[in-house]
């Protein structure tokens, strides 16, 4: 069948409206008019829906489209729609729809009026379905997201191995088209063996998306990440964007607390009702919703052309997720900013999750944890973000200057001898190790592995024990970005010499490395968001050095210890945030309504004037507001106790809590700027002279640290739950 170009163009402008093709489209739509297998990998915004809908309007028949999500098919089809003067040119079938509706769609195609029929592989596989596929016209089956095939890929899906068989049972030779905005080269070689494509011409578009800018901020905690994250969307104004977490209860907690801190968002995750999800989803493509907080169940598929922005709150599960959901920024060609929160205790904790998974099998594990430590390695390191990418896709290029590495280049270092150091692991080992373990022997570590295998008796163990992991790591990612050196996907990342590494081992070349990032572990954080823990991320630090001497003048004035004034807490956030009447310092870590009229009046001009000196933009309503913690019904109900005078000990059995729990949660209260009067009890608990005698030190005191209290006071024979309850007393009664 030849299909002339003029004529496809035509169809273009006639059912499309664009005037010409973008990249290899019009080969690949020549290839399927042909009826030809055909194979096409181009990445999110590439425009490759339409590689199968324009084919699909022109042929004769219906085009049977396997798409993984409700939602992906529901946006599809309304585009479809969108282009057409009837409806009906396009339909869905899925499990949601009742026996009505199911028979007006096939009613369409029979009477050829349906030109795209989308369906989930589920749906697919059903009898009545195969049944009724026999009886119709089938132009080619497209299979979109084609990665879910593989094993090896992100997103398996069982039920996408099954379409080949399905296939079979409706006629054996319809043409078929896989698509797919990610797959590694193994991937790719799976999705061909299982389709059972017949000499499928392959299409690969580049990967590379210019107008893209990634950067890894670091994930001390999860309080940092949150207060970074609203100043970043406030920076950038009521632009679209999405914010991506691993779990459904992140979602909720965080898109709360945009919305409290005046961001419209809304929460998006496969634990929502149906309708919800599509009301949601239609917000965000409406712009009545500016930022969607969700999991990987959203954007597939999803074209939105202005999104400007994607963060990853949690890290992804691999590189392939990693890239299609950063794809989902600029698909217009425009701005696109890719922001991800990194902590290596994160990827520890996940390790560990997918290990103690029953329900997968041990190679899935394997690949699993394998594609973890890409995105590990992908974080850490200092070469460019996106010539490690594409390397990983199995493209090349050079350093793309625009990402955050490139924009800060960090100091390269000759490493040609240890370049060679590491492929001569590969070779002494007769390639069957794995970086890790390439890396123990460079260093000279005997994990199990190693003395199980005998590795350590090499001559070759240990010689490199005067660098540590994270240079070798950096070397040995750099022989791979090198191709010096590759992964053997199928063995779980077992490393192999190439033809260019061996010509190295020989003949060794100059070859400089940058040293990966080294990130800190972070602290364990709470399940539940709370913006009143550790405050960071201070805007100006000059400011917060500003703030602490008008706190001291003011502490001078009213005979106060500094400290009680404000906290260290307090006036970090105020350098962040910088509020600007009693309103927003009352949404300041430790500051209520009373304390803000008590001293806040010198802060505020403090901050006014420094802003005004200094020239700096304010971003409007820049305040955190504070949100409840998992305890705070506790907390309520503490203090209520408190208010009826309930002994301590009744207090704490009452919540399940020991005493010194019950003062930590005290410590919290008061802390945050609310008062409680617990004279009832320190009547009976603490004689009335230690207690002045604490009061006393605590006003002459430099800090409230109880540690140097107890120090300075343990041979007065004081107690430390004496000194505990007492400070309490005296926080409440002067600093609130």
């Amino acid at each position: 069948m030849s299909i002339q170009p003029a004529s496809i163009s035509g169809a273009l402008k006639e059912y499309f409206g664009f005037e010409k093709f973008k990249g290899n489209q019009l080969e690949i739509i020549e290839n399927i008019l042909s009826q030809n297998d055909t194979f096409v990998i181009m990445p999110t915004g590439g425009g490759k829906s339409l590689c199968y809908q324009l084919p699909a309007i022109m042929s004769e028949g219906t085009a049977i489209i396997v798409s993984p999500l409700i939602a992906l098919m529901k946006n599809q089809v309304d585009l479809i729609r969108g282009y057409s003067s009837t409806d009906n040119i396009a339909h869905f079938i899925n499990s949601q729809m009742n026996k009505a509706q199911i028979t007006n769609v096939k009613n369409d195609i029979i009477s050829g009026k349906c030109k795209l029929l989308y369906v989930a592989p589920e749906s697919l596989v059903k009898q009545e379905n195969i049944d009724f596929l026999k009886t119709i016209k089938i132009s080619f089956v497209a299979v979109d997201e084609a990665h879910c095939i593989s094993e090896w890929g992100h997103d398996f899906r069982p039920e996408y191995r099954k379409i080949k068989g399905m296939l079979n049972d409706i006629e054996g030779n319809i043409p078929i088209v896989a698509l797919t905005a990610t797959a590694t080269p193994k991937v790719q070689s799976d999705i061909v063996k299982t389709l059972g494509m017949v000499k499928p011409k392959i299409f690969i578009s580049s990967f590379l998306r210019d107008n893209l800018y990634y950067e890894i901020r670091p994930k001390p905690n999860k309080q940092d990440a949150i207060k970074d994250i609203i100043k970043f969307i406030k920076k950038n104004g009521n632009k679209s964007g999405i914010i991506y977490c691993l779990s459904r209860n992140s979602t909720e907690e965080l898109a709360e607390v945009l919305q409290v801190n005046g961001i419209n968002a809304a929460a998006y995750h496969a634990g929502l009702e149906a309708g919800v999800r599509s009301e949601r989803q239609d917000q965000f493509l409406m712009e009545d919703v500016h930022v969607i907080v969700a999991t990987i169940a959203f954007g597939m598929g999803i074209d939105k052309p202005d999104v400007r922005f994607v963060i990853h709150y949690d890290i992804p599960k691999s590189l392939e997720n990693y890239y299609q959901e950063t794809g989902r920024a600029g698909r217009d060609g425009l701005e696109g900013i890719c922001v991800s929160y990194f902590s290596p205790k994160e990827i520890h904790k996940f390790e560990k999750f997918i290990l103690s998974n029953k329900e997968k099998t041990v190679a899935e594990k394997e690949i699993a944890v394998m594609q973890l430590s890409e995105v590990e390695a992908y974080c850490e390191s200092a070469e460019c973000r996106k010539k490690f990418v594409l390397h990983y896709f199995g493209e090349e290029m050079g350093n793309c200057g625009k990402c955050d590495n490139c924009q800060h280049p960090k100091e390269q270092h000759e490493a040609k001898d240890q370049i060679k150091m590491a492929l001569q692991v590969v070779a002494d080992t007769n390639e069957r190790v794995n970086i890790p373990n390439t890396i123990n022997i460079l260093i000279g570590r005997k994990s199990a592995d190693i003395t199980a295998n005998n590795l350590d008796k090499l001559k070759i163990f240990g010689k490199g024990a005067e660098h540590d992991m994270v240079y070798w790591n950096s070397v040995v990612r750099k022989a791979i970005l090198l191709n010096l050196l590759e992964k053997d996907i199928e063995q779980y990342g077992v490393l192999k010499l190439t033809a260019e590494g061996k010509k190295f081992v020989k003949k060794p070349q100059s070859a400089k490395i940058v040293l990966n990032h080294k990130f800190e572990e972070g602290e364990d954080d709470d399940e539940v968001v709370q913006l009143n823990g550790k405050a960071g991320n201070v805007l100006e630090p000059q400011l917060l050095e500003l703030l602490k001497d008008v706190r001291k003048s003011v502490g001078e004035k009213m005979k106060l210890p500094p400290y009680t004034i404000f906290s260290e807490q307090s006036l970090e956030e105020m350098a962040t945030f910088f509020p600007f009447n009693n309103d927003e310092l009352s949404n300041i870590y430790g500051v209520n309504a009373a304390k803000a009229s008590k001293f806040g009046k010198a802060f505020l001009d403090a901050i006014k004037k420094y802003i005004e000196e200094n020239d700096i933009e304010r971003t409007a309503d820049f305040s955190v507001i504070k949100t409840a913690d998992k305890n705070s019904n506790i907390k309520v109900n503490i203090i209520k106790s408190i208010d009826k005078k309930m002994p301590f000990e009744h207090i704490a059995s009452s919540f399940g809590l020991n005493m010194e729990d019950l003062l930590t949660e005290l410590d919290t209260i008061v802390n945050a700027g609310t008062k409680v009067n617990i004279n009832y009890y320190l009547q009976d608990a603490v004689d009335e002279d230690i207690q002045e005698e604490i009061y006393d030190y605590f006003m002459q005191a430099e800090s409230d640290s109880i540690d140097v209290a107890y120090k300075d006071l343990k041979e007065e024979d004081i107690e430390l739950r004496e000194i505990q309850l007492v400070r309490l007393k005296f926080l409440s009664e002067v600093a609130n």
